[in-house]
């Protein structure tokens, strides 16, 4: 994938994962793109692991298509859940 693919996806999924978990992230257009992206890495990795059984680090499952869309908003969901807990650990 090119990088402007994968600023687009970083995007979509970054917004779609924002509107769907609860709770205030914060950021701008930048940071969520980041988290985007970091979302499909973890996607693609989590889909890898389930399809194989193998823990590999990459963006496999995602891609400009509804499906590898849908895996980076998975993944970028669970990169928010994991930031979330570190910033409340790293607060106490």
């Amino acid at each position: 994938m090119s990088i402007l693919a994968w600023v687009v996806l970083g995007i979509l999924a970054g917004a779609i994962a924002k509107a769907i978990h609860p709770g205030y992230q914060g950021g701008g257009i930048i940071s969520t793109m980041i988290l985007g992206i970091i979302g499909a890495f973890v996607g693609g990795s989590l889909f890898t692991l389930l399809r194989t059984g193998t823990l590999q680090v990459t963006a496999a499952g995602a891609g400009l298509t509804l499906p590898g869309i849908l895996v980076a908003v998975v993944g970028t969901i669970v990169a928010i859940y994991l930031w979330g807990l570190i910033r409340r650990s790293s607060n106490a």
